[in-house]
């Protein structure tokens, strides 16, 4: 039993669907997005997208849920947008972008540059006596999170002193050092 499957999406104002031959596009004021569908039907009715399933086989159920959210992924996306905050924590590390390029110093004996995808903007912001922040902001929620998992790749957060690249708002489990 899928409880996401069963709700509707709601499409808010500005934002157009359209279903044609196994293909969902949906366009709003900050872009447009479009996915593949296989073994369950989508209809648009009056502000509404419901997603439904032939029968109640574990294939059809699970892709039922599955759909439902990548079509509230997409709406959500080219209507808000999505938004991922990284956080360097670490003496020396550094986050600077010239545009589409993100040059990271990380302690490694050489800088990172990354380029990021023309669909993510990517903002820095290094205050005095703070970590520095990586803002990556798209209408693509599965870009954005791709993008962000692979800069956070580069130095994940060490589990006794939490040193790294860590999403803003992530609890690390910590522990304890040698004892003496």
């Amino acid at each position: 039993m899928s409880r996401i499957g069963k709700n509707p999406v709601t499409i808010p104002q500005g934002v157009t669907v359209d279903v044609k031959d196994n293909v969902i596009t949906v366009k709003g004021k900050l872009g447009e997005l479009s996915q593949e569908f296989s073994e369950v039907s989508i209809k648009v009715e009056d502000n509404q997208v419901i997603v439904e399933r032939p029968s109640e086989s574990k294939s059809h159920v699970a892709k039922h849920g599955l759909y439902r959210a990548l079509i509230n992924n997409m709406v959500e996306g080219v209507s808000k947008g999505w938004t991922k905050e990284l956080e360097l924590v670490g003496v020396g590390y550094r986050a600077s972008n010239q545009g589409q390029k993100l040059d990271l110093a990380l302690g490694f004996s050489h800088n990172i540059v990354l380029d990021i995808a023309p669909e993510v903007k990517v903002e820095t912001v290094s205050d005095k006596g703070k970590n520095p922040i990586v803002k990556l902001t798209s209408h693509d929620k599965q870009l954005v999170g791709q993008v962000a998992a692979k800069i956070r790749g580069f130095r994940k957060p060490e589990p006794y002193k939490g040193k790294g690249i860590k999403f803003v708002g992530e609890q690390l489990r910590r522990k304890a050092g040698k004892s003496a």
